[in-house]
């Protein structure tokens, strides 16, 4: 009987992962290893990879660093300019004011 109920479970486990897509992609997977003419030396890497778990290529993690050192120093260079206009007594009325009466005489011209 508890044979019955284990083979009954292992059924409707099977059937969930066809359901899901599991199956199928594993499947893939060890046939696009399988049909790899030079075996990998770590073959749960090359499963990883092809299932996505890897993370990004070297390539575009090194890319993803320099754009995000870039962004840092812009975000730096930035929040000093902020610093000195305050400081230098710059406020946002005044910047507006000083728009306002550039786009007035603009248009009074």
């Amino acid at each position: 009987m508890a044979h019955l109920a284990s083979e009954s479970k292992r059924e409707q486990f099977r059937r969930y992962l066809e359901k899901s897509g599991v199956l199928d992609t594993l499947t893939s997977v060890l046939v696009a290893l399988f049909e790899e003419p030079e075996k990998p030396n770590n073959a749960l890497d090359f499963i990883k990879l092809h299932l996505g778990a890897a993370g990004p290529e070297p390539a575009d993690t090194e890319a993803l660093r320099t754009e995000l050192a870039d962004l840092q120093q812009k975000c730096s260079e930035l929040m000093e300019e902020n610093k000195e206009l305050r400081i230098n007594g710059y406020s946002k009325e005044e910047g507006l004011s000083r728009k306002c009466s550039l786009v007035y005489h603009l248009i009074a011209c």
